[in-house]
């Protein structure tokens, strides 16, 4: 009866057992899936079981039930259930492409039944069609038979429920008989699905980009034909012919979250073709050529002749610090501490008689002068004293104001928190010139090395961007660190953050808040800038715009606050390549002076990039509140593109140059929105190494 394909099948999944064959029992198996599946299967006490073997067993049975759960869900269109099944579960939970006792998988049933909304629900899980359709025939053969069978099977039951007097026996029958009804009708549905689909039309659209001197990025989209069956998977082709013939290669792509491929492994220089057809159950559909026809790897370093800019740089730094080691290191100064360790390796005696120096304490109240505090959060907990104070050490009670110049030294310095230990023996050395500045910043890293002993570790974090002054003349200088492990720390614990806001007694007036008192009400806006400046941007091509101002003693530069570690920018495209082609467009416009293109030109209407900027430097002046027909006085940095690692690129649009960094006193006509800060610009360049 069954075809001998489907009868080894069937032996192959004896091992499954059947499934719910109604309606009901599909409904009433998975509400039971839902109220106790995940939770049970994770509360197991894995002491309580005999052995390996018996888990095992009630992990497969487990396994099985949310397997024949979904496909009843399937079966029954339950868009809902479905999703919320792919949401909880993973594919191996769900045995998403095992078949069940009748050759199926979930998705065959979804676009048999042409429910396209499921069948994409499935396909983004990692859904596969049946291996076993291995041609129209096979699967035109496997239906007919699952619709006769189901037919014959509802002959039989109808003849028994007639010629049999009521019972218990013909009551079951009964049940029987309405559960194959249904799924005789469900099988018709499938075959006529089936019968009555064609293959897809082309996709869509099909673009195509290069992604590097040896690689071209293929974007496509479904067709837009609604009256064929779903489509599961795409086939790219390319090859050095317009004809495509020889074809140099292709690609299936059956993982259809992302329609885009890479073609790898190109040769510079040479023009590629590229084409993109879909697929469903009645076979492949006719190809859609790219846009444009063909594209040329390439990229503009390597046809400018330009290396890297950061390529070597973090390689020259360690050498050079090693040499200035190598010269210091014969000091007499040094001797003492040759043999003192970098890391963390703080007895319990040390740690015990920094508590008790009365020089080498935490403090509670702050005088007039300049101190460090270091905050370090977890979730929504924070690190304070036993005294529940925030971690606060002095560094010089006689300073009345911070300079500009030693607060953003003490920034670098944030870079190298190991290196404090010979700092202070480098700047010591130095101390013979009596220096108001070196004394100042020796004592900077006294109050460091204080602070990295009392809690026990080295790494206190970034510093905070601007230091915290108050009335009473304290200025409170921030560093910022997130943990993220069970991190131990000596004389301090962890407290909840709203807790320590709402216990703390205020000494100060709300009119004139000290500087400790400043800081624990802004302490979540500090927090949330430590974390979004730390945030990377997703692959792509992006357009920033630099825009600076001058104070006495910095320049400042403007950022959002959303990623205070990047300037201004909006994503031009998900590509971050600029190929040889369109880094001439860039240097021919560069050269002949023409505005930043903010209106539409006929003759450049077929150049992708000038479009893309167009579009780009119209959300961008919007962004920054700039009139666009200001834009038209600005340019473009054409001296080269920025790259930030391999993922991400910049063009920087420039105001004119007398407007690229506003002086003291000289009057801005266009304010940003909210939204943005300005940083010091030494602080925005160590954010933006990190």
């Amino acid at each position: 009866k069954m075809t001998q394909q489907m009868r080894d099948l069937q032996l192959a999944q004896a091992r499954k057992p059947p499934g719910p064959s109604s309606p009901n029992a599909a409904k009433r198996l998975y509400r039971n899936l839902s109220g106790k599946f995940r939770v049970n299967y994770t509360s197991f006490d894995e002491g309580s079981l005999v052995g390996r073997g018996e888990k095992e067993k009630l992990r497969k049975s487990y396994l099985f039930q949310s397997n024949a759960a979904l496909f009843e869900a399937v079966e029954l269109q339950d868009l809902d259930r479905v999703q919320e099944m792919l949401k909880h579960y993973s594919p191996e939970e769900l045995d998403l492409n095992t078949p069940n006792s009748e050759g199926l998988l979930p998705l065959d049933i979804a676009i048999m039944t042409n429910n396209a909304p499921i069948a994409r629900a499935l396909l983004q899980a990692g859904a596969k069609e049946s291996p076993h359709f291995v041609s129209l025939e096979s699967r035109s053969l496997h239906l007919s038979t699952l619709v006769r069978e189901a037919e014959q099977r509802v002959n039989e039951l109808m003849a028994q429920v007639v010629n049999e007097a009521p019972n218990a026996d013909c009551s079951e029958k009964e049940k029987q008989l309405k559960a194959w009804e249904w799924r005789f009708r469900l099988y018709k549905r499938m075959k006529a699905g089936f019968e009555h689909a064609r293959v897809p039309d082309a996709p869509s659209s099909v673009h195509l980009s290069v992604a590097s001197s040896s690689s071209l990025q293929v974007t496509f989209w479904e067709p837009l034909s609604v009256n064929s069956a779903v489509v599961t998977k795409y086939k790219v082709e390319w090859s050095c012919s317009p004809t495509f013939s020889p074809l140099l290669g292709e690609a299936v792509i059956d993982k259809l979250k992302d329609l885009h491929f890479t073609i790898q492994g190109l040769v510079s220089g040479t023009e590629y073709h590229v084409r993109v057809a879909a697929y469903n159950m009645k076979g492949w559909g006719p190809p859609q050529a790219s846009v444009p026809p063909f594209a040329i790897p390439s990229n503009w370093r390597e046809y400018d002749g330009r290396a890297p800019r950061r390529r070597g740089q973090a390689e020259a730094l360690d050498h050079l610090l090693g040499q200035v080691k190598t010269v210091h290191q014969h000091c007499i100064c040094h001797e003492p501490c040759k043999n003192q360790p970098q890391s963390r390796k703080h007895s319990v005696s040390k740690s015990l008689k920094h508590l008790f120096h009365p020089g080498s304490k935490f403090l509670k109240t702050l005088k007039r002068g300049l101190y460090l505090t270091a905050i370090f959060y977890k979730d929504d907990n924070i690190l304070v004293t036993h005294e529940d104070q925030i971690p606060v050490v002095e560094i010089d009670d006689t300073y009345s104001c911070l300079l500009m110049q030693d607060f953003l030294w003490l920034t670098k310095v944030s870079c190298m928190w190991d290196e404090i230990l010979w700092l202070r023996q480098c700047v010591t050395v130095s101390q013979s010139s009596c220096s108001c500045i070196l004394q100042t910043r020796f004592k900077m890293l006294l109050a460091i090395s204080q602070m990295q002993g009392l809690l026990g570790i080295q790494d206190l974090g970034q510093v905070f961007f601007e230091p915290i002054k108050d009335k009473q003349g304290n200025i409170l200088i921030v560093t910022l660190k997130e943990v993220k492990t069970n991190q131990t720390f000596e004389s301090v614990r962890w407290v909840p953050i709203c807790k320590l806001q709402t216990s703390r007694k205020s000494v100060s007036s709300p009119e004139e808040p000290t500087a400790l008192d400043t800081l624990l009400i802004s302490i979540q806006d500090k927090l949330a800038y430590h974390q979004r400046s730390s945030h990377a941007l997703s692959p792509g091509l992006y357009l920033g715009y630099l825009k600076l101002c001058s104070a006495v003693d910095q320049i400042r530069v403007l950022v959002p606050e959303q990623l205070p570690n990047i300037l201004c920018h909006v994503k031009i495209r998900s590509n971050p390549n600029i190929s040889r082609e369109e880094w001439e467009w860039l240097q021919k416009m560069a050269s002949v002076e023409e505005p930043v293109p903010t209106e539409p030109e006929t003759d450049r209407s077929q150049n992708p990039l000038f479009q893309e900027l167009q579009v780009a430097i119209k959300e961008l002046m919007t962004l920054v509140n700039i009139p666009l027909q200001e834009a038209k006085d600005f340019r473009l940095y054409s001296q080269e593109v920025l790259d930030f690692g391999d993922q991400v690129s910049f063009l920087l649009l420039l105001p004119p140059s007398d407007d690229v960094c506003t002086a003291p006193g000289q009057n801005n006509p266009y304010t940003p929105r909210s939204g943005f800060l300005t940083l010091p610009l030494q602080i925005f360049e160590l954010g933006e190494e990190k």
